[in-house]
């Protein structure tokens, strides 16, 4: 029975949303800290990936230990999921203040965030309506 489970359980790249969300919060913590490194940056703003991303990071692994509230912690994931996608619409800010890419590292992290928290976001509701099925 639990194969079968198995089997039925949403991936995406092959790998469960569970371990999916676990790189995708490591690929935001290490892309705010490479940001701000690269940028010699002196603002706590250039952390904001890496400060979406480590909660994204702990609930996924919470999800894993404790497989009975998996269900409360990946919805977590995905609010801080659609937190980085709407985060992310700030670049507009930039767009419409005519100062695109005037800090190209801010603006390429911010459409970094909306992209990757589009994506993630949709896999993430997708994983909850074949959850319901």
């Amino acid at each position: 029975m639990n194969e079968q489970l198995n089997n039925n359980e949403f991936k995406i790249f092959g790998v469960t949303i569970e371990k999916f969300s676990i790189f995708y919060g490591l690929f935001l913590i290490f892309w705010g800290v490479i940001v701000s490194l690269l940028s010699g940056s002196n603002s706590f703003t250039s952390f904001i990936p890496s400060l979406i991303g480590l909660p994204i990071l702990i609930f996924s692994a919470l999800s894993i230990k404790f497989i009975s509230k998996k269900k409360i912690f990946m919805h977590i994931v995905a609010f801080f999921g659609l937190i980085a996608f709407l985060g992310g619409f700030d670049f507009f800010r930039s767009v419409i203040s005519g100062n695109t890419f005037q800090n190209i590292w801010a603006d390429t992290s911010k459409i970094i965030l909306l992209v990757t928290g589009a994506f993630f976001t949709y896999h993430c509701v997708k994983s909850f309506i074949n959850a319901r099925k």
